[in-house]
């Protein structure tokens, strides 16, 4: 583990315990168990306000909710049991390639 991806390994970690332990006052427990839907619902949304505040240009406003979106995007992660490793491993391989050469390599 880097220093750079340290604290999402954090963040990533305490989701995986609340998704385990199912605490009764944990938002990641309660959205968890709300099902798949909710928790990609939840996602759409911080997206959608992570481009709003783009467009809005205040720095720490998209700095906000680009940490929103970074977290449900790990609890979308941990609902459907993919290790944050995997999301690692696929940046390092795309890393130093041109985004237009990676895309056609693509096979789906």
């Amino acid at each position: 583990m880097t220093e750079q991806n340290h604290i999402l390994d954090a963040v990533y970690g305490v989701i995986l315990a609340r998704k385990a332990t199912q605490t009764e006052n944990s938002y990641t427990a309660s959205l968890m168990r709300k099902g798949l839907d909710s928790v990609l619902k939840k996602v759409g949304e911080e997206a959608t306000e992570l481009v709003i505040a783009g467009k809005g240009g205040v720095a720490d406003e998209v700095v906000y909710e680009a940490a929103d979106l970074f977290f449900h995007t790990l609890l979308l992660l941990s609902y459907q049991d993919i290790p944050l490793e995997r999301v690692y491993t696929e940046l390092r391989r795309r890393f130093g390639i041109s985004g237009i050469d990676e895309k056609n390599s693509r096979t789906t």
